[in-house]
């Protein structure tokens, strides 16, 4: 049962702040996510209030002078921060709505920003999807009183690597909010004033970029560009070609393919333009994603891995069977892209690899589980050394080309095999469901780990790309295993790094220095 919680001692004060904004009543959950303080889910408003006290992931509580055991419990509690940063988006997953997400991610960013607010200002500098990283901005931006020294460049840098789109959303959410403090409006501005064609993002993102100079009362270089936004009849002709040809297009087909394609796909509709004849003239004019969206010709020899994945599994099994020779050598070459200097050196390499039903994921991120397990196959193939590669796929099947979502996940009977292959790395790389049967991969990983290795010649790593809302976690397979969230097969590497905090046998301070060293190399790259 957990924990039950209780108040600090007399005369000392708690030893975090309490949370400003607390989870709905009535959520249940069985037991609190290891790492955070106490359940807060089921408990009246004035305990949840005095429950400042961390537990330790086995419950037990923290007592004054165990400032070890407080340190480790505070690297969990951030390590659980990043694993959901890197793999939660907020859209419904296999086994959780988008309603449940979101609120587990608020819960979360609430938590790590009250009590460890420079660590969360430091993962903008590691390797968290955009969801998070935004709103990891908007939550410092909305408290300024707060602000510890260098957020402002972090997150300047940090904005610099956001799509627009997402930017200009921020932006309005922050507007929205009343978020208007000095800080706020210095970011805002340098980040407009360091966008290269302010004309294409006042045609494209014309809402957002309109909402953020009124937000910030910023003023733009080109009076054109003002008017186009703010006074669209004062001209009657543009000197710059994007704004003229948006001008135009309404009245002539020929001008809009003179602008992007998201805008102009908006007056080909208006013009009855057939879409075959509006793709093939406005290919030209279209981004890489874009093409891969409307199932143009792609350039597979430069795109990165699990978008790559993504697309051979969305391919009829007919095509890819045609095509083997050609995806498999493009899917190879993205792996050896993403491996850089790290190919062949890590030995003899096995993977568990999960192609159950529930790789299949949900209406919104259709096979995005299978396809960071399709990345990951042939990424660990490149960094395994010639010919010591044993990949292990659920399903049994031995054709990674062939994969598709099927049947349950026996993945303790594979991780069998691949210990029997005597391998000096294990990587599992599943949403942790083991239900053929239940719990045997747990058992089997703690026996070996307990029994048979205790010497850890193998280094066991457990990857999974699907966020567990429920247990504000990414769901673990056994207490002995590190795990860490994985979205881009590509991050693979780096996130085998970070998973060695979440064995429990380092503390906060190495965790920090670590941050610190990332936090260093992010600004520079940034910055230089």
């Amino acid at each position: 049962m957990p924990p039950v919680c209780r108040a600090p001692p007399t005369g000392t004060a708690p030893s975090r702040k309490p949370l400003a904004v607390l989870p709905r009543p009535g959520a249940s959950v069985p037991a609190p996510a290891a790492g955070l303080r106490c359940d807060f889910r089921n408990l009246p408003l004035k305990q949840r209030l005095r429950c400042s006290r961390p537990h330790s992931p086995a419950g037990t509580h923290v007592q004054e002078g165990e400032s070890a055991v407080s340190e480790l419990v505070a690297a969990e509690d951030v390590l659980l921060f990043v694993n959901a940063a890197v793999t939660a988006t907020g859209q419904r997953e296999f086994r959780s709505s988008a309603a449940e997400q979101r609120f587990s991610l608020a819960f979360l960013h609430e938590y790590v920003r009250v009590n460890y607010r420079p660590v969360y200002a430091a993962a903008l500098a590691l390797d968290i999807n955009d969801h998070n990283a935004a709103l990891v901005i908007e939550h410092l931006l909305r408290t300024p009183r707060e602000a510890e020294p260098g957020e402002g460049r972090l997150i300047a840098a940090r904005l610099a690597l956001l799509p627009p789109q997402r930017v200009y959303r921020l932006f309005g959410a922050l507007r929205a909010a009343g978020v208007n403090n000095r800080r706020t409006r210095a970011i805002v501005r340098a980040w407009l004033a360091a966008r290269p064609d302010p004309a294409l993002d006042a045609v494209k993102y014309r809402t957002g970029f309109k909402t953020a100079l009124r937000h910030v009362h910023g003023r733009l270089p080109e009076a054109e560009t003002g008017d186009f936004l703010f006074a669209p009849g004062r001209r009657v002709r543009y000197e710059n070609a994007t704004l003229d040809a948006h001008r135009r297009a309404p009245y002539e087909q020929g001008a809009l393919y003179e602008l992007p394609f998201t805008v102009a796909e908006g007056f080909a509709a208006k013009h009855g333009i057939p879409r075959d004849v509006f793709l093939e003239r406005i290919a030209p004019r279209m981004t890489r994603l874009e093409r891969l969206r409307t199932d143009r010709a792609a350039d597979l020899s430069v795109m990165p891995l699990t978008r790559l994945a993504l697309y051979v599994l969305a391919l009829p099994f007919a095509e890819r069977v045609e095509r083997r020779a050609e995806l498999t050598a493009a899917l190879r070459a993205a792996a050896r892209r993403a491996a850089g200097p790290y190919a062949g050196s890590w030995g003899r390499v096995a993977a568990v690899l999960d192609d159950s039903f529930s790789s299949s994921g949900s209406a919104v991120k259709r096979r995005r589980p299978l396809a960071v397990a399709l990345g990951c196959h042939f990424l660990l193939e490149a960094l395994a050394s010639p010919g010591a590669y044993a990949p292990l796929w659920t399903s049994g099947r031995d054709d990674p080309l062939l994969v598709h979502p099927y049947g349950p996940t026996p993945l303790g009977l594979r991780v069998l095999d691949a210990l029997e292959t005597g391998p000096e790395r294990l990587v599992i790389v599943s949403d942790g469901w083991d239900n053929a049967p239940p719990g045997l991969a747990g058992e089997v990983l703690r026996v070996w780990r307990t029994r048979l290795d205790p010497e850890r010649r193998t280094s066991v790593v457990h990857l999974n790309p699907v966020y567990d809302a429920e247990g504000f976690d990414v769901r673990r397979l056994a207490p002995s295993v590190p795990v860490a969230g994985i979205r881009d097969a590509e991050d693979l590497a780096a996130l085998v790094e970070v998973a060695q905090f979440a064995e429990g046998r380092t503390g906060f301070a190495e965790l920090r220095a670590y941050l610190d060293r990332r936090v260093e190399l992010f600004l520079k790259g940034a910055e230089g």
